[in-house]
This record gives C-alpha cells, sequence and structure tokens, in this order.
C-alpha cells in the first residue's frame, strides 16, 4: 500500500528575464514531478526585486533561476539569497552550458539543469531537491540534499 499523497500545494518561484524559458522551466518539471510530491503552482517572476520580494515573504518552497538571464543572473542571485535569507528555499539554477555547472557550487545553488531541459532530468531534480528541503516532509524518507544535480 503507498503512503497518501499530500494534497497541499508548494509554490515554485521561477525566474528569468525571458519568458521564453520561464515556459520551458514551467513545462519541464511539470505540476507533478513525482507521485509522492504535492502539485506544484509557478510563481513566474522577470525581475531581480520580484525575487527578491518573493524570497522575503518567505511563500515558495523553491526556486527555479536562470543562470542566464540579464541583467543579474541566477547564479549571482541564487548566492546573495543563500547568503541573506535565514532558513533560504533550495533553489535551481539553470544554464546554458554544460561546462558552466561548476559555478553552482560558487552560486551556492542546490541543483542545476542545462538548457535544452529534459523533461526527466528536470522533474526528477526537482523532486530530489524538494524531498531533500526541511520545507518539505515526504514520506519521512529522509532525503538528502541533492549536491549539483543531474544535468
Amino acid at each position: 500500500m503507498s503512503s497518501p499523497v499530500p494534497h497541499e500545494t508548494l509554490t515554485v518561484l521561477v525566474f528569468s528575464h525571458r519568458p521564453e524559458v520561464r515556459e520551458a522551466i514551467v513545462t519541464a518539471v511539470g505540476r507533478r514531478p513525482a507521485p509522492d510530491l504535492p502539485r506544484l503552482r509557478f510563481h513566474e517572476v522577470s525581475g531581480i526585486a520580484d525575487v527578491l520580494q518573493a524570497a522575503d515573504s518567505g511563500e515558495f518552497a523553491l526556486a527555479i533561476l536562470d543562470g542566464e538571464a540579464q541583467p543579474t543572473g541566477g547564479m549571482g542571485l541564487s548566492r546573495q539569497l543563500k547568503n541573506e535569507i535565514d532558513d533560504c528555499p533550495p533553489i535551481i539554477v539553470t544554464v546554458r552550458r554544460r561546462d558552466d555547472r561548476w559555478l553552482a557550487t560558487w552560486s551556492q545553488a542546490d541543483a542545476v539543469l542545462v538548457h535544452p531541459l529534459d523533461p526527466i532530468t528536470a522533474a526528477e531534480t526537482v523532486a530530489d531537491v524538494l524531498r531533500g528541503s526541511t520545507a518539505v516532509a515526504v514520506r519521512g524518507d529522509g532525503g538528502a540534499p541533492v549536491g549539483t544535480g543531474r544535468g
């Protein structure tokens, strides 16, 4: 018999100055990245001020930041959030080049996804990060946080 699926909804902040990148992220991750997780609601933002305001509100379980966003990329924003917010939610950074994954170490991101986003990898990475988060209790399986994720 399987564990009941939580009925709450988790909010995921998606940041990019480009609407097509936000759409690609939302589409790749999907509303239900894993059967044992609640449904996701995406809050899309295009500006840094919007990200900072959402982060201050504490109302999201995960942030997915475009590492290529202009004028400030998601990697710098990730580092800022991780250093300035107590109990910062997990952050996934997207990059265009696989070789840029090393920057996630500097950015303190919990995982990295590489464009073009593969829906299976994106959903698995989001699920792994959410399971490892202290903000989400899922089946009591105590999953560990993901390092630099998949890509």
